[in-house]
């Protein structure tokens, strides 16, 4: 596989995968350290974005598919040390680092025209820890088995919380999960919101609404209530997928009305050719793909 170095992590990639392996040094986020290793298969990746920022270095970034990255959409207040998806390195490595950036790039839309009709989703549990989840917070505890989720609070919760103890929510009633990281002055929560839920009324204070979980003065709290609403978002998505081979986002394709879709599928197979013209498909692959965008005419 080849590799890029990192400030904070390492990436591996080949014809299917890129593998990323976070740092554990003291000075790498509590999200990246929490995660220790992830594992991106490229037709999850929508887009590779190169920048040089000259004696700065540069950056490297994956762009993931609409409803293939849970931890950007529970967390857009996510520091830039702490995205998951983001390489940065040293001036030294600028030409290797754009090299892997183009390789990358192409390796993805291929991988994407032969796996892009996938539901996205499957991708987001790829991305997350498997169920049974269980996080410890100052509060309390969290556990996600993969179809409930359930908060249990210690005895310093507020009395309110103390006395109830527990409450369970089944992904069934979950709308969405919500995470909020702790302020200059504000603590964190991870909160859950029902389908039940009245849209118009006001919260209550996190301390006392059964549905929080609070973080207090620990970066490793606030990264661990974020891994858990990744998970339960992307446990959501999966319940509740979009279209199979949802268009990724950033490459919307015309779509209206059968010319379109014509128009659409042969510039797909003109793809195919230039692709495999320059042997990222084999004649298996290609022949097979050809076939399968024909029989859609």
């Amino acid at each position: 596989m080849d590799e890029l170095r990192g400030k904070t992590a390492t990436w591996q990639f080949d014809e299917e995968k890129v593998v990323m392996q976070y740092s554990s040094r003291w000075r790498t986020h509590a999200l990246l350290k929490a995660l220790a290793r992830c594992e991106v298969p490229l037709p999850a990746i929508a887009a590779v974005d190169f920048t040089s920022a000259g004696k700065k270095g540069w950056q490297l970034q994956l762009r993931l598919r609409e409803r293939a990255d849970p931890y950007a959409a529970v967390g857009p207040s996510l520091a830039e040390k702490g995205q998951p998806f983001l390489l940065t390195g040293g001036p030294d490595t600028e030409l290797l680092a754009e090299y892997h950036a183009d390789q990358l790039r192409i390796a993805a839309d291929a991988a994407r025209l032969v796996d892009g009709q996938r539901p996205p989703e499957e991708y987001a549990l790829a991305l997350v820890p498997p169920a049974p989840l269980r996080i410890r917070t100052s509060e309390g505890t969290a556990m996600f088995d993969g179809q409930t989720i359930r908060l249990e609070w210690s005895d310093v919760a507020s009395s309110r919380k103390s006395k109830k103890r527990r409450m369970e929510y089944a992904l069934a009633d979950i709308q969405r999960i919500e995470w909020f990281p702790q302020g200059s002055m504000d603590e964190g929560y991870l909160r859950i919101v029902t389908w039940q839920e009245d849209a118009d009324a006001k919260p209550a204070k996190p301390s006392k609404d059964f549905a929080c979980l609070l973080t207090e003065d620990s970066a490793k709290q606030d990264a661990w209530t974020l891994v858990m609403a990744a998970t339960v978002t992307a446990h959501l998505w999966a319940a509740t997928p979009g279209p199979a081979g949802s268009t990724p986002a950033g490459n919307a394709e015309l779509t209206a009305g059968p010319a379109a879709d014509t128009r659409s599928i042969y510039d797909r197979i003109r793809e195919l050719g230039r692709l495999h013209g320059e042997g990222l498909l084999t004649d298996e692959e290609f022949t097979s793909k050809k076939a399968e965008l024909l029989d859609r005419l």
